[in-house]
């Protein structure tokens, strides 16, 4: 018996229809027999903005059962809009996601309850979804009588690369929090002593900059998969970023967006941090006439798909897909040029950060394997 694990990039509906951002991948979507993806956006109608949201929107509570119909089972709300709306926005995003029957994983009401792993069964398989964040804004991380997301906090160390002549450029090294990666891996062990198979989710990452990742990402998943985990799933950055197999696990470093609107006025357009934004990638403006204000590169997106067999991933793959200016997202089929744009881009992101992946087509999807 195969049980079929999908998970996409992030979901962020910010519109009175959001089921409309699912009329073309509903169908494909609901085959899957758990589907993942990371929740960008508070599902509430209360709360108080907090002051150190730089960016934030939020959804009706009811967008939840358009998630569920849409055919997603998991979801991580380990990130960094899981608090812009305080206490009460979060604690009724989890609420509504928990009513409408997805389990969400990386948050609680304190440390203990976001570290746990939230196991799903399916045709006795059982996989265990841990999610942590390392995009962290004060205040929200969970601790021990504070609610929040589970955290991997990470240090940067900026190194002159010519000391001897002021206001040249800097390397930029970073590694994990020792504490925060030490409690990554013992619950990655606990995880797996309790389930066939250990997915992490990771909100981590360089946002809108092309292909580049930080140190510690790469520090942080290939000791996870050290440990006992099975397969990593990369969010935050918003576009695609390159995929690796290190002892022969995948580790998608960015699935980017896959249904995520960010409708812009002219007052936004304008704001200094929108602009400061806007040159972390080239060529990307702001259009007012769209519901999808991100870079170009940000509408190439996949949609994962594992094959788990006797208590084993036994394959990963990925269906191309494209987001459109509505924020609809759209699966191709190997004709259609796009399916290969995305294909080249990927393996193009890989090749720049010294990933040798390889990507081969069959049939309407795209199977990863470690180069030989």
């Amino acid at each position: 018996m195969t049980t079929t694990l999908y998970a996409v990039g992030d979901l962020g509906p910010e519109r009175d229809d959001p089921a409309s951002l699912f009329t073309r991948v509903r169908e494909e979507l609901r085959g899957g027999d758990i589907v993942f993806g990371q929740l960008e956006m508070n599902l509430t109608r209360r709360g108080t903005r907090m002051p150190q949201a730089r960016h934030t929107a939020r959804c009706d509570p009811r967008a939840a059962a358009d998630l569920r119909d849409a055919g997603f089972t998991v979801l991580s709300w380990a990130g960094n809009h899981c608090m812009d709306w305080g206490p009460e926005g979060f604690h009724d995003t989890i609420d509504a996601l928990t009513d409408a029957g997805i389990t969400v994983a990386g948050v609680g009401a304190d440390l203990t309850a976001a570290r746990a792993p939230r196991l799903v069964e399916h045709d006795g398989t059982t996989v265990a979804f841990l999610a942590y964040c390392s995009i962290l804004p004060a205040g929200y991380w969970a601790t021990g009588n504070r609610p929040g997301c589970a955290p991997l906090r990470a240090h940067t160390h900026y190194e002159q690369i010519e000391p001897d002549q002021p206001g040249t450029p800097a390397r930029v090294h970073t590694y994990a929090h020792r504490e925060d990666l030490a409690a990554l891996l013992d619950d990655v062990r606990r995880a797996r002593e309790l389930a066939d198979v250990v997915v992490l989710s990771m909100h981590w990452g360089v946002h809108f900059v092309p292909a580049v990742l930080a140190d510690y990402q790469r520090e942080v998943a290939h000791a996870a998969v050290d440990a006992g985990a099975d397969l990593v799933l990369g969010h935050h950055a918003h576009i695609l970023k390159g995929v690796e197999v290190y002892r022969g696990k995948a580790i998608f470093y960015s699935l980017g967006n896959f249904a995520m609107d960010l409708p812009m006025t002219a007052e936004h357009a304008a704001r200094p941090s929108f602009r400061e934004l806007l040159r972390l990638h080239p060529g990307w403006e702001p259009d007012l006439d769209s519901t999808y204000n991100f870079p170009p590169d940000s509408r190439k997106t996949v949609l994962v798909r594992c094959a788990i067999e006797r208590g084993e991933i036994t394959s990963v793959g990925f269906s191309p897909a494209d987001i459109s200016r509505r924020s609809v997202p759209e699966l191709l089929s190997p004709a259609d040029p796009r399916f290969t744009d995305v294909v080249d881009y990927l393996a193009a992101a890989g090749a720049d950060q010294g990933l040798d992946t390889v990507f081969t087509v069959e049939g309407d999807h795209v199977l990863v394997h470690a180069a030989t």
